[in-house]
């Protein structure tokens, strides 16, 4: 058994697949990590300014005529 786990430890064939796909699970990871903090970021500029502009302008009463 111990000759089997010793062949197995020294045998390299394969470690660059599972070191790529190690890699790209990092990358997909770390992508959704940066998305969730854009889209945070677009979400706080967007109410801010959508805060600023709803004071900008105040529609008249109904029935009023336009002054």
């Amino acid at each position: 058994m111990g000759r089997v786990l010793l062949r197995l430890y020294r045998d390299t064939r394969g470690q660059d697949l599972i070191e790529y796909a190690l890699l790209t699970t990092f990358i997909g990871f770390a992508g959704l990590l940066v998305v969730d903090v854009i889209l945070s970021a677009i979400g706080v500029t967007y109410t801010s300014q959508e805060n600023a502009i709803h004071g900008v302008w105040i529609p008249n009463a109904p029935g009023s005529a336009g002054s």
